[in-house]
């Protein structure tokens, strides 16, 4: 396995063969070798720097009903709340004072939120803060819609992909949803100018190694400048309520080869890594991830953007316990840094 590891810090990809083999076989021995690597990576190209994005979770409301969201449309039991502008605008002025040069508005699908509001919140943010980054992270759009963002001031954009595989997708999506217009989002995101985020879920319900060596190969492809990957949790009012959860150590060695295939790639720790592992965050930044974020939501509606069980949305997990955060990295031998952290091309 460590020559296959080794293929990948020579910045040769794999082929899939290798991938699934690689996927299926290794060890904790193997994987702490990876994460050595997926560490020298992080210190030649950010030194010990991890970089914050204070999240704005702006909707629950979602017109999409993807099988293991908690907040898919068809679950009637959710509470559901919007944010107006003006909460907005109060989420990013509490987090500009904190310390956040960048924010991440994220949300349902929700049709509420006309191409006009959001133009004009893009636009509101961008003049309160001109230094700081603005990520968008509210699902598939057209190509104008997408511009109309970027122009009014939007810098990056976050879309899962959650399956290269047409079949794994079908499985997890119900009808009328695809990947091949997923993957025409991406890859109109990329070619407008957006810093543009891909990723999935590890351990989701049928996915197969052979599944991820697709996907893995696809982010190769698709060269984002963010990937976002964490484990699969249930939600209770999903028709994926009863599948067990993704695994901690093959996400945290998928962080390790996503850090060796795209070297200057930003990358999470996830929530759903440290709901999953009390330490999951440090695990995953120790596996070569080199961001975090807090949440910068208003605190009443925090417990209400559940997509899955159990999201934590308290302590570290919070904006308000930055400091805790700044301590608890410092453990292992990082600092959270106050930059828009910008993916710098080569």
């Amino acid at each position: 396995m460590r020559e296959l590891i080794d293929k990948l810090s020579k910045d040769k990809m794999l082929e899939s063969r290798e991938l699934i083999s690689l996927l299926k076989g290794f060890t904790q021995e193997d994987a702490q070798y990876l994460f050595t690597r997926a560490r020298a990576v992080i210190d030649s190209f950010f030194g010990r720097k991890i970089y914050i994005r204070g999240l704005v979770e702006i909707t629950n409301y979602c017109n999409r009903d993807c099988y293991y969201c908690g907040i898919r449309r068809s679950n009637l039991k959710a509470e559901r709340y919007r944010l107006g502008k003006e909460e907005i605008m109060q989420c990013c002025e509490n987090g500009y004072e904190l310390g956040f040069r960048t924010f991440v508005l994220q949300g349902g699908e929700d049709l509420w939120y006309t191409d006009e509001k959001l133009v004009d919140i893009i636009a509101s943010i961008r003049k309160a803060y001109p230094d700081c980054a603005i990520t968008l992270s509210i699902g598939e759009r057209t190509y104008e819609q997408y511009l109309r963002y970027f122009n009014a001031g939007a810098d990056r954009y976050l879309l899962r992909h959650e399956s290269a595989n047409a079949e794994h997708y079908g499985k997890i999506h119900p009808a009328g949803l695809s990947i091949e217009n997923r993957k025409r989002c991406l890859y109109d995101l990329k070619k407008i100018g957006y810093q543009t985020g891909a990723g999935f879920m590890v351990g989701s319900p049928y996915q197969s190694a052979e599944y991820l060596a697709e996907d893995l190969l696809f982010i190769k492809e698709l060269e984002p400048q963010m990937v976002g990957i964490g484990p699969f949790i249930s939600h209770k009012q999903s028709p994926f309520a009863n599948f067990s959860s993704g695994s901690l150590e093959l996400t945290l060695f998928l962080i390790g080869i996503l850090r060796l295939m795209l070297p200057r790639v930003l990358m999470p720790a996830t929530t759903a890594l440290g709901t999953i592992n009390p330490q999951g965050r440090e695990l995953g930044i120790l596996a070569g991830a080199n961001v975090v974020m807090p949440n910068l939501s208003p605190i009443g509606v925090r417990s209400k953007y559940s997509i899955y069980d159990d999201k934590i949305c308290t302590g570290e997990e919070a904006a308000e316990g930055l400091i805790s955060l700044q301590n608890r990295l410092k453990k292992i031998g990082y600092d959270i840094v106050v930059d828009r952290g910008d993916f710098e091309p080569e």
